[in-house]
């Protein structure tokens, strides 16, 4: 598919189509997302190489994230802006407010201001990915896809110590309030069903939730009134709202029941109890991202990339405790 392609189909000039890719802020913004549209309709991306010999480097580097204002992600948005500076790059940052639709349209526009593009925890298909790929450098960030670069933060080892963790503390009956769908939910639940199993622990499983403290408040009332002695939250945002909701209750942590979150954001170390909670290097992975993005952009192979693995630690803090034997949570 070529630009007159797309302006064919938009109803625009391909001119109009080339500033949606090069300076979508001189172009209105209905017909920019009518643009947006038809590319995405004829799976059509600007091709990155052509414009830079065009113009020149851009010296822009671009960061999508899943959620902006989530915590974790700001950890990341930090670390990728400060390394990107450290070598001489500007960063674009969107926020496509978890929308896979709307995290494509914003990946090819942002193509056509940077030399490369991060995504972290991108949402969009597979397929999609690959697209973008061929026409774009890109890092992915807590997300893995055959043929596409990517650091992986792995939460295994540390859940596996944090069920055990319970389970030596008495703990029988647990239950995981999930995430969303996708590889970071489903390395957590992976390890806490395997875990679970191994050691002879009930597992009860609630959600999927958004990764949210109102979500937190909704899923603690799924669990009030069952025999859980122990709570394990897909992330400190979930963690944080369910130990609020249960203190409207009057029901004490750890007294009554123990509590993990996943995270190690600052949130953590700011309620009372202190979070138990799975640390992730959200920072590490960031500029282990931005190296890796860099040494694609000066001639390294994408294709023969292995995921970048960063290892997590369980961090034992005081809503953790022994199990409360024969008290329901009500």
């Amino acid at each position: 598919m070529t630009i007159r392609d797309v302006a064919a189909r938009a109803g625009v000039s391909p001119a109009t189509v080339s500033r949606v890719f090069t300076q979508p802020h001189a172009v209105a913004g209905a017909t920019r997302q009518r643009v947006l549209a038809a590319a995405e309709e004829l799976r059509y991306m600007p091709n990155p190489v052509a414009r830079s010999l065009a113009r020149g480097r851009s010296g822009n580097l671009g960061l999508i994230v899943s959620d902006i204002a989530s915590p974790f992600q700001a950890e990341v948005i930090k670390a990728v802006q400060r390394q990107a500076r450290y070598d001489g790059y500007a960063l674009f940052v969107a926020d496509p407010d978890e929308a896979a639709r709307d995290e494509a349209r914003i990946a090819v526009a942002m193509a056509g201001q940077v030399e490369g593009l991060l995504l972290s925890r991108p949402s969009m298909a597979d397929e999609r990915l690959h697209d973008l790929a061929t026409h774009t450098p890109v890092v992915l960030i807590n997300r893995e896809v055959d043929g596409i670069p990517a650091v992986l933060t792995d939460p295994t080892d540390a859940t596996v110590h944090a069920v055990e963790h319970l389970h030596a503390l008495g703990h029988r009956e647990v239950v995981y309030l999930a995430g969303p769908a996708g590889y970071s939910n489903e390395m957590r639940l992976c390890a806490v069903r395997a875990t679970c199993r191994r050691l002879g622990v009930e597992l009860a499983e609630r959600g999927p939730f958004e990764p949210t403290l109102a979500s937190g408040v909704r899923a603690a009332d799924l669990v009030l009134g069952t025999s859980a002695t122990a709570i394990v939250a897909f992330n400190d945002e979930i963690a944080v709202g369910v130990l609020g909701r249960l203190a409207d209750r009057g029901r004490s942590v750890p007294e009554d029941i123990s509590l993990v979150g996943f995270g190690d954001t600052s949130l953590a170390e700011v309620v009372t109890p202190k979070l138990t909670t799975v640390r992730l290097q959200k920072s590490a992975a960031g500029i282990a991202a931005v190296h890796l993005l860099l040494d694609i952009l000066r001639g390294g192979d994408p294709g023969e990339r292995t995921p970048v693995t960063l290892p997590a630690e369980l961090v034992v803090r005081a809503s953790v405790g022994p199990a409360a034997a024969g008290v329901a949570v009500a």
